[in-house]
């Protein structure tokens, strides 16, 4: 059977150690803050980030260079006979494209997967992916897999403040005073591509509800019923582990049984909404 490697990006929220201890290869997403480079998780930590966002620094996104990923698939490629890349969701950047692009030199050796995912269900399909590999599907078969898995899946995140959308264009500068003053909590839904406005809040408490709600009407809507042998549940959050560490006892108590992973989200996603973040994520559970 063949030896397949698993390549994911720190928007899956894997950090390099816990990659070391899967056996997943994660390439840390760049960024460039006032004119210099950073990389997440290596020379740029996440409490290093929000003391920089928090500083109003220059913060720019970008994703791997070429000569990066390259580096990696040649080097994994010397142990492994194929490889499976997960990068984040192709609706929210084009380091999907940029990778398939890239990956077409490699005789099919390198399978990208476009199940565009972020953050807490990207992780989740990596895991999956290990799993896959474990048992001998080829790279090919776990790609397959995880492209037609992909909508097996949402993410529901509550925006506490609008000053970070409005720097990155998202929002208008009014829309942004506005809806501060109002203290308007924004939940946006990732399902697929597509990153949409779920609803509005005006209170932290009404967030959590209407979040919990929506997993609620998720896992009702595609399994007819609520059952930790289905599905897998996941918070991610930006900078306040303590707030994300209090939701998950709420979500506890509304879905017993449920095992709970819990991650902050990448700081891609993070510098484009702010700190005091909250997102509550369901995926399938699939069994290999």
């Amino acid at each position: 059977m063949p030896k397949v490697a698993i390549v994911t990006d720190s928007n899956s929220g894997i950090t390099q150690k816990q990659g070391r201890e899967l056996g997943v290869c994660v390439i840390p997403m760049p960024f460039m803050i006032n004119d210099m480079p950073y990389f997440e998780d290596i020379n740029l930590t996440q409490e290093a980030f929000y003391e920089k966002l928090s500083d109003d620094e220059t913060i720019l996104t970008s994703q791997p260079s070429p000569e990066v990923i390259l580096d990696t698939w040649d080097a994994l490629l010397k142990e492994y006979d194929e490889i499976v890349h997960i990068p984040m969701s192709s609706g929210l950047s084009g380091a999907f494209q940029s990778a398939y692009m890239l990956s077409q030199d490699y005789e099919g050796k390198v399978q990208i997967v476009n199940n565009q995912r972020i953050s807490v269900p990207q992780q989740l399909s990596v895991l999956d992916a290990l799993s896959m590999a474990e048992k001998g599907k080829t790279a090919k078969e776990i790609k397959e897999f995880l492209e037609e898995d992909k909508f097996n899946s949402a993410i529901y995140i509550m925006v506490d403040t609008l000053t970070y959308l409005k720097k990155g264009g998202r929002i208008t500068p009014a829309v942004a005073t506005i809806g501060n003053i109002l203290k308007i909590k924004p939940i946006l839904q990732i399902h697929g591509e597509k990153l949409d406005t779920f609803a509005k809040a005006r209170t932290l408490s009404q967030a959590k509800s209407m979040m919990l709600n929506a997993l609620k009407n998720d896992l009702s809507k595609h399994f007819g019923e609520i059952s930790p042998e289905k599905a897998n549940l996941q918070i991610a959050y930006t900078k306040d582990s303590q707030a994300a560490e209090e939701l998950k006892l709420e979500m506890e108590k509304e879905f017993p049984g449920f095992d709970i992973l819990m991650a902050p989200l990448s700081l891609s996603v993070s510098c484009h909404i702010g700190p005091g973040a909250l997102g509550v994520a369901w995926c399938k559970k699939n069994q290999f």
